[in-house]
């Protein structure tokens, strides 16, 4: 019998190159004004430590509930690309009532209307990316899914230090507006994107609105327990270095940023990886390396170690963070809305659960957050497996 091969189609760059740049574009814009964003709150509007936590909170719930709403409108509707720019006008005008406005409540009202709304870029990006692959046929949506995330990091490897030269030169103002300038670019560039090749049939004929499945609820649980162990880590880690390995501030500076430049080869490879390789055992391949990680963590006892084991964190982020997307998509395939914004909501559960866990591991000393890391990742282990698709 004849075996007739199938032909490898290459990516379109017509559509893709957009999408890297609304990306870049959407990253940097998160990476000048959300790391700080509490520092505003505090210097600039004089907020109480409770003020800030309840600003940071509500934000952060106002955008689960938006995007979460904005993702089950997007798979019902061919409105994808519309959405997209209105989100990314809504960051520009948000984090411009930032730059002139110094009221805690006015400003906490343009936080949940405006920047919950800007939220729903970054999943309805994925979703378009992989809808406009799966159109042209392409084999390669896990190396451009990838691609697309690993704009995301570079994004962090100079958005903060140009934060930070930002505010000395021209304050809070200078920051939220640049952030709004560079949020209006990627609207603008957004608008040029072909328009969206419409809704994608499930293998039943229509969209399943049954709910999430069994696997895609063990999945996000999974994923927010194995990203909550890597916020808790983060935050941690300029404390843990300071406080308990008594090195610098710049030398944990110098850790962070390490970490970001390596996920960028590594997030490429993994991309690549998940053309061949089946992305749930990439995933859980980036959980294995997480116990490493953490259990090297809690017996380093100098700077240069924890550099050393930044390999292995920028490993677990790489392949749980640059692959999960994909592999969401994968799981419903039918609603690529629905998932790529539950993989975002992970995102920020996880980041929710940081701050109490931050607490709890200062009153046991620092290096209990690395144990608190290994817990939570041996958790989401253990639900990933339950993930297996029957």
């Amino acid at each position: 019998m004849a075996v007739v091969s199938e032909p490898v189609v290459r990516i379109r760059s017509g559509p893709f190159v957009p999408l890297l740049v609304v990306s870049l574009l959407s990253g940097v814009g998160y990476a000048l004004a959300f790391p700080f964003l509490s520092l505003f709150l505090v210097k600039e509007l004089g907020a109480s430590p409770f003020a800030t936590g309840a600003f940071l909170l509500s934000g952060a719930l106002s955008s689960l509930v938006v995007s979460t709403l904005i993702g089950r409108l997007s798979d019902a509707r061919a409105v994808r690309r519309n959405i997209m720019v209105t989100a990314s006008v809504a960051g520009g005008v948000g984090y411009g009532l930032f730059a002139v406005l110094r009221n805690y409540w006015l400003l906490l009202a343009v936080s949940i209307a405006l920047l919950s709304v800007a939220s729903a870029l970054m999943p309805q990006l994925f979703a378009y990316a992989r809808q406009v692959l799966e159109r042209s046929s392409s084999t390669r949506a896990p190396l451009a899914i990838s691609t697309l995330r690993t704009m995301m990091s570079v994004s962090w490897v100079g958005g903060p230090p140009l934060a930070a030269l930002l505010i000395d030169v021209s304050g809070f103002t200078g920051l939220f507006g640049s952030a709004a300038v560079i949020c209006l670019l990627g609207a603008g560039v957004t608008a040029f994107l072909l328009p969206e090749p419409g809704l994608v049939e499930s293998p039943r004929g229509k969209l399943d609105k049954t709910g999430p499945r069994r696997e895609i609820i063990f999945a996000a649980m999974a994923f927010t327990m194995l990203q909550g162990a890597t916020s808790v880590g983060v935050t941690a880690m300029p404390l843990y270095i300071t406080d308990v390995l008594h090195g610098s501030t710049s030398d944990a500076g110098l850790v962070l940023g390490l970490c970001a430049a390596l996920e960028i080869p590594l997030m490429l490879g993994f991309g690549a990886l998940g053309m061949r390789i089946d992305l749930r055992k990439l995933v859980l391949t980036g959980g294995a390396v997480a116990l490493a990680y953490y259990t090297v963590m809690l017996m380093t006892s100098a700077t240069w170690q924890v550099m050393a084991a930044q390999l292995l964190h920028a490993t677990v982020i790489s392949a749980v963070m640059g692959v999960g997307i994909s592999y969401f998509q994968d799981i419903a395939p039918d609603r690529p809305g629905y998932a790529t914004t539950l993989y975002t909501n992970t995102m920020k559960l996880s980041g929710m659960l940081a701050g109490p866990l931050l607490a709890l591991s200062a009153f046991f000393g620092y290096r209990s957050a690395y144990a608190i890391g290994l817990t939570m990742s041996v958790v989401g282990l253990v639900f990933l497996l339950a993930a297996r698709r029957r």
